[in-house]
């Protein structure tokens, strides 16, 4: 197992600190937006594709 740059300078994990208040906002932010994203936005498109493609194989088969 290797070690980290950090501890091989003989530093602790907890040496570095919190991370500011701004990084998790922007952290919360893109994860909500991805959320909606996906959830929102593809999935329908996604739950279409899919129904379409069910409903082209059932013609196909009824010929």
């Amino acid at each position: 197992m290797t070690k980290s740059l950090w501890r091989a300078e003989g530093r602790e994990l907890s040496d570095k600190g919190w991370a500011p208040l701004r990084y998790w906002a922007m952290w919360y932010a893109a994860l909500g937006t991805a959320i909606v994203v996906f959830y929102v936005v593809l999935t329908p498109i996604w739950i279409g594709l899919r129904v379409a493609a069910w409903i082209a194989e059932f013609r196909a088969r009824r010929r």
